[in-house]
């Protein structure tokens, strides 16, 4: 009979999905506020939200379209919790790099309390 008796703990690895998102100067202040946590909620105009899949699709919004209307650019990436994210269908809006999710804006909080980690900036354009 051993001496002492070790436990099983069951040890719950969390799984994640990497996500982009590109952003103006407005939204990353906003983020920064949060203290790098949380992306803020959508205006009333802004339905959805849509973090994109893959760090060249989030370049190509960044650039291309942050800059000219808003004169500088970001890529932020996040990590978000596998079994929240995967009630959600990615989307592709475009050619095959142009994936995405569609989160209601109604759910950008609960989205926002499943992210791990900080959300980092990763490129910036001007």
């Amino acid at each position: 009979m051993p001496a002492s008796i070790g436990y099983n703990i069951p040890t719950y690895i969390m799984r994640t999905v990497t996500l982009y998102r590109p952003v103006g100067p407005k939204e990353l202040e906003l983020i920064q506020a949060s203290g790098w946590r949380e992306f803020p909620p959508r205006l009333p105009d802004q339905p959805i939200f849509y973090p994109v899949t893959n760090e060249d699709y989030a370049v190509q919004i960044a650039r291309d379209w942050n800059v000219k209307a808003s004169g500088a650019g970001f890529v932020t990436k996040f990590e978000v919790q596998s079994d929240y994210l995967s009630r959600f269908s990615v989307q592709q809006v475009g050619g095959a790099l142009h994936t995405e999710y569609w989160i209601p804006a109604e759910d950008l909080h609960t989205f926002n309390e499943n992210i791990v980690g900080e959300i980092q900036v990763i490129r910036e354009f001007r």
